[in-house]
């Protein structure tokens, strides 16, 4: 009975406190190259503001921006989360969710709690472990096929094709199977590449994925992001090995090391066409209020540290992990761009093949705010680019993912551009992809 008690406290600590603290900052103060990064606000219990998770009425659909316009290019999945495009124009559809965990996995009453929200908020659905295939052969928007691709998976979310070879991030290992044009469905087994950081708590559950540009070593490598297992460590530092990094693999000897750390949470990923760069999405820590921290968009150095736990947005100190890294944090690079708090960045595409009226730069799916007021992301961004960097403020290209009441109609995650430059955008609660195209 005192359990019980002590879990409804905390819920209802969590709702009172949430009316009390809410963002001081001006619109846009929270973006762009230097982010406003008021005092933290740290409180016992955090802001929470969950959007319940509705799914779209009959009838309506997110708004697109000025010049172009939204469909539903496919309906009826489950929990859709990551959108890759093969060669041939076939549309991939990771169907998944976090993995089960173990019943005997140690659970404290934060951690319930925060699960209760989770599946309020519409993440809480049990994974379907597939990958679909969609095939529109005439581009009309619609497509004619749709089959399960790949099935018995282990909550599948990055991929990637190399030649006559698929490669898969489930959350525990990245595997290879053998791909031929045009194929409908693959029976094979795939053979592991390698492990990945996953076990009973496994906090970050979600692994991307992208292979070595065109060039001499193209499709040699992949990177892959691997989130932290914790918000700021708290479960300790042994608890974090390998994690809050993106991997540089061998694609054939599944040999990897480190290529960045520091990333709390990385998750989309992109080769920038004009300096070649490796870009990432990654979404930053919470509990230190409504205006911390910003997620953002940055350009991935080999070796970088980006300062998770530690410090923030460079060399702004955390001082909520202990011992303390002085060292560490006097190596901490800062971001390119903030996008905003809390938004949740997961999608990222850059405009290369893009046939929409934003010109050159970057896609960003954001999933959306849990514990800020008001809410943030929920919406699909555009953010400019010029010589290979960010050039001005983020573009709203889809919203209405919120209705007035607050409610999640969807959460927009992976990103795409079409075999005929549309945009792809995965919603995991309205389990449908979105295309977007130009108004014609």
């Amino acid at each position: 009975m005192r359990a019980r008690f002590s879990l409804f406290s905390v819920v209802l600590l969590l709702g009172l406190n949430g009316c009390a603290e809410r963002s001081q900052l001006s619109s846009g103060a929270d973006t762009g190259p230097d982010p406003a990064l008021p005092e933290p606000t740290q409180r016992l219990i955090p802001t929470v503001k969950i959007a319940p998770a509705k799914g779209w009425p009959a009838g309506v659909t997110p708004k697109a921006t000025h010049g172009t316009q939204v469909s539903a290019f496919a309906s009826g999945l489950e929990h859709p989360r990551w959108v890759y495009v093969l060669p041939n124009g076939d549309v991939l559809v990771a169907e998944t969710a976090a993995p089960v965990r173990p019943a005997d996995a140690s659970k404290g009453i934060k951690d319930r709690v925060m699960s209760s929200y989770k599946k309020k908020a519409g993440a809480g659905v049990p994974s379907a472990n597939r990958i679909t295939l969609f095939r529109d052969a005439d581009g009309d928007g619609v497509p004619e096929v749709r089959e399960v691709f790949l099935e018995g998976l282990n909550s599948p979310f990055g991929m990637t094709l190399v030649g006559n070879d698929l490669y898969i991030a489930n959350t525990d290992a990245v595997v290879r199977f053998p791909y031929q044009e045009g194929q409908t469905r693959i029976t094979a087994s795939g053979a592991k590449v390698t492990d990945l950081p996953a076990g009973p708590r496994n906090h970050h559950w979600t692994k991307n994925l992208i292979a070595s540009p065109k060039g001499i070593n193209e499709g040699a490598k992949l990177y892959v992001t691997i989130g932290s297992n914790s918000n700021v460590a708290e479960h300790g530092m042994a608890e974090e090995e390998g994690r809050a990094e993106i991997w540089e693999v061998d694609a054939k000897s599944g040999q990897r090391r480190t290529f960045a750390s520091g990333l709390r949470n990385p998750n989309g990923l992109g080769w920038e066409p004009k300096s070649g760069a490796l870009w990432t999405v990654v979404n930053e820590r919470d509990e230190l209020g409504s205006d911390l921290v910003p997620d953002y968009l940055t350009s991935v150095r080999d070796g970088g540290f980006y300062g998770w736990p530690y410090s923030y947005y460079g060399q702004t100190v955390d001082k909520r992990p202990q011992p303390p890294r002085p060292d560490l944090v006097a190596t901490a690079i800062k971001p390119d761009y903030a996008l905003g708090n809390h938004v949740a960045p997961l999608g990222l595409v850059f405009s290369e093949n893009a046939k929409l009226p934003f010109g050159e730069g970057a896609y960003v799916g954001q999933h959306g705010s849990w514990n800020r007021r008001p809410q943030s992301g929920y919406n699909v961004v555009f953010i400019p680019f010029r010589d290979g960097k960010p050039s001005g403020k983020p573009v709203e290209v889809l919203n209405g993912f919120l209705s007035s009441d607050g409610d999640a109609y969807g959460r927009p995650v992976g990103v795409a551009i079409d075999k005929r430059g549309a945009l792809l955008v995965a919603d995991d609660v309205g389990n449908v992809i979105w295309r977007v195209t130009s108004a014609r």
